[in-house]
């Protein structure tokens, strides 16, 4: 099955020249030129990547990105004019997955979007071992390792996959300190080019769907200077 990957950017000759490259490598391609549009397509559709463009009319690329991650987890390749490092710090608080700045190689992005597709088909295809239990509880939090759904307190939170898959590591070892590097290679894979602050992002995230205080977390506990831990 061909991968579906949506293209957002306002400068059509950019989104034609995208397009006509990835439908080159058997890619099916959608395109998208405001982030209102990008934002209806995404929900009405399933794509398997999105090259999204920073500077956008109606919605911009940061906001695109923060609204998707509300209800999806499509890996994200960002496309930006400036290439200063607070734009990509940013970038990765919001949820993007990677970088590209303008001006751009085509053949770079094509890699960089082959390695990420490559990284989630072998995350979805990978099952964390939880002894064949498909049910795991530990004080108010229980997860369904099958139908990967999450309760707190009996009330269903909805989270991301890769989320899911951050929780599942700690809850199966809780107590077990888990160092930023290791959960970056477990949950992204070992070729993943962003760097540990894409853990502490998604950590931030996931406290704010299960924890009462986020600042003050009950359950994923930080060890400084280390790593994270589930507490029992």
């Amino acid at each position: 099955m061909a991968y579906k990957i949506l293209v957002v950017d306002d400068e059509k000759l950019i989104v034609k020249g995208i397009k006509f490259s990835l439908e080159q490598d058997n890619m099916s391609v959608d395109t998208a030129f405001d982030g209102e549009e990008a934002i209806n397509m995404i929900k009405q559709n399933n794509y398997d990547l999105l090259v999204l463009d920073l500077m956008l009319p109606k919605l911009d690329g940061l906001e695109v990105c923060q609204m998707c991650r509300e209800f999806s987890d499509i890996p994200i390749i960002m496309l930006t004019a400036k290439g200063e490092d607070m734009d990509k710090i940013i970038g990765l608080e919001y949820g993007a997955d990677d970088y590209l700045t303008k001006p751009f190689n085509i053949l770079e992005l094509k890699a960089r979007i082959k390695a990420i597709l490559r990284r989630s088909k072998n995350i979805h295809s990978q099952t964390l071992d939880n002894n064949n239990k498909n049910r795991l509880k530990l004080r108010e939090i229980e997860i369904d390792t099958e139908s990967k759904r999450v309760f707190v307190n009996n009330k269903e939170k909805k989270l991301t996959s890769k989320e899911f898959i951050l929780l599942e590591i700690l809850m199966n070892n809780p107590e077990k300190i888990y160092s930023r590097e290791n959960l970056l290679k477990m949950v992204w894979g070992n070729n993943y080019p962003g760097d540990e602050r894409t853990v502490d992002v998604h950590v931030r995230r996931l406290r704010e769907k299960i924890e009462a205080n986020p600042g003050a977390p009950e359950y994923i506990q930080t060890k400084w200077g280390i790593g994270y831990y589930f507490k029992k």
